[in-house]
């Protein structure tokens, strides 16, 4: 898809991997409709990136809120050609120590969240005959690690949303990509719904290794652009494809 003119709906835009996607896509000439939950946030990114900027916050664990922002975005814009569902939160904690209620918040958020998206634009896309959604998962889906069982079954399970979506979306002109970033230097780690000391070790460890949100947010716009299904940023070493 050619991004210059598109208009690119990010959640999770606040900071991090959506923020530096923001960046990117403005910069290669989209118009962006930007999500999240902390306004002050956005309108600061708005400001930032110009007039080509749509900033709404947005809850989109919170069905309501999600329609009303598409709403608002097909109002402005008349269209939505790229969705990019970005919001996610982790967690740490092994199988016996895992809060169920904590489990269904987070499930809600990396899983049915971004669903729950998918739906609010499709129809818009099925119009146009023409579309792309991207689904940022993560590159820990493509191993097995102690403690991370909560996190990478809500992204495993978005993994086959997304594979699942792009077979039945193929005919009606939709690409549906995923995207599994590696160790990325954001605030992920500072904000996990639990075991916050685990995950600051795990950064502490990591910083060294980690990419910048920037290489992401290349590899999401090289996705609009190609429409492939997937991409890791995960070195070799760790179970991933990515060379530098």
């Amino acid at each position: 898809m050619e991004i210059k003119n598109s208009v690119v709906l990010i959640t999770g835009a606040s900071s991090g991997i959506g923020e530096a996607t923001a960046r990117a896509v403005v910069q290669a000439g989209a118009q962006a409709v930007l999500l999240a939950r902390r306004q002050d946030r956005l309108d600061d990114l708005a400001k930032t990136l110009g007039n080509d900027v749509l900033a709404l916050p947005c809850d989109v664990t919170n069905p309501i809120e999600v329609q009303k922002a598409v709403q608002i975005a097909q109002e402005k814009y008349g269209r939505i050609d790229v969705l990019i569902n970005n919001a996610g939160q982790g967690l740490y904690a092994t199988i016996e120590d895992i809060s169920i209620e904590d489990f269904r918040e987070l499930l809600n958020l990396n899983t049915v969240a971004p669903l729950n998206m998918m739906q609010a634009v499709i129809p818009l896309m099925r119009k146009q005959q023409a579309g792309c959604i991207i689904n940022v998962s993560s590159g820990a889906t493509l191993a097995t690690y102690p403690g991370s069982a909560a996190y990478t079954s809500s992204k495993s399970a978005l993994n086959m949303i997304s594979k699942v979506a792009r077979l039945e979306l193929a005919d009606a002109g939709i690409t549906v990509s995923l995207l599994h970033p590696f160790m990325t230097a954001t605030e992920f780690y500072g904000s996990v719904k639990s075991g916050l000391n685990t995950s600051k070790e795990q950064e502490a460890g990591a910083m060294s290794i980690a990419h910048q949100p920037s290489l992401a947010a290349q590899m999401i716009v090289n996705l609009i652009k190609t429409g492939d299904e997937e991409v890791d940023l995960v070195p070799k070493e760790y179970g991933g494809s990515f060379e530098e």
